[in-house]
C-alpha cells in the first residue's frame, strides 16, 4: 500500500457485498499483562497468518485504538464465507487462540481482566459509499482499490446508487 497521497477527490472502487469485521480488546485491569498481553499479540499472530495467506480472504485492515484501554482492527473481507471458514479452519491460528480462551473461561482463570469483543456486518451494493480528498488508499479503498471520484459520481447519492451490474427492469403484468 502507497503511503503517497493521491490528488484530488477518488473513492473506493468496490463492487458487490461489503464484508467488515470490527474485532477487538479491552484492558480492564492495566496491571493484569499477563492475561491481556496473549490477547494483542494472539491478534498480530492472526493477522500475520492471514497477510501471508490471501485466499484466506483478508483484503485489508487497519490497526486503531479507541482509548489507552481499547484496542481494535477494522478488517475487510472478500466475503463472510472466508471470514467464516478462517474462524472455523482447524489449521488457522484462531481455531488454536479460541479454544484457549474457552478453556481459560471453563477453568475459573477468566477473572474479567480483558474484554474481546467483534462485529460482523456485510453491506449489499448500494449501501456504501467512500470519498477520499488527497489521501492515499485507506480502508475500503485500501481494500478493493482506488478510483477516481466521477467514475462512480460526483455526489454521495450517485456513488450510493452505482451497480456493478444493471439492475433488472421489473416484469411488466397485463
Amino acid at each position: 500500500m502507497s503511503t503517497r497521497p493521491v490528488p484530488g477527490r477518488t473513492t473506493a472502487e468496490t463492487e458487490g457485498d461489503v464484508v467488515v469485521l470490527l474485532i477487538g480488546m479491552r484492558i480492564n485491569h492495566f496491571w493484569a499483562v499477563h492475561q491481556w498481553l496473549p490477547v494483542m499479540l494472539a491478534m498480530l499472530r492472526m493477522l500475520g497468518e492471514l497477510a501471508r495467506d490471501r485466499s484466506r480472504g483478508l483484503l485489508g485492515r487497519i490497526l486503531l485504538t479507541a482509548s489507552p484501554r481499547t484496542y481494535y482492527v477494522v478488517q475487510y473481507w472478500e466475503s463472510k464465507e472466508k471470514l467464516y471458514a478462517y474462524a472455523t479452519a482447524p489449521d488457522a491460528f484462531h481455531h488454536r487462540a479460541w479454544t484457549l480462551v474457552n478453556r481459560e473461561e471453563k477453568a475459573g482463570r477468566a477473572r474479567g481482566h480483558v474484554g474481546i469483543w467483534h462485529e460482523t456486518y456485510v453491506a449489499p451494493e448500494g449501501s456504501y459509499e467512500s470519498v477520499y480528498g488527497d489521501m492515499p488508499a485507506f480502508g475500503l479503498a485500501a481494500a478493493h482499490g482506488q478510483i477516481p471520484l466521477e467514475r462512480r459520481g460526483r455526489y454521495a447519492k450517485d456513488r450510493f446508487a452505482y451497480r456493478s451490474q444493471p439492475t433488472p427492469e421489473p416484469e411488466k403484468t397485463v
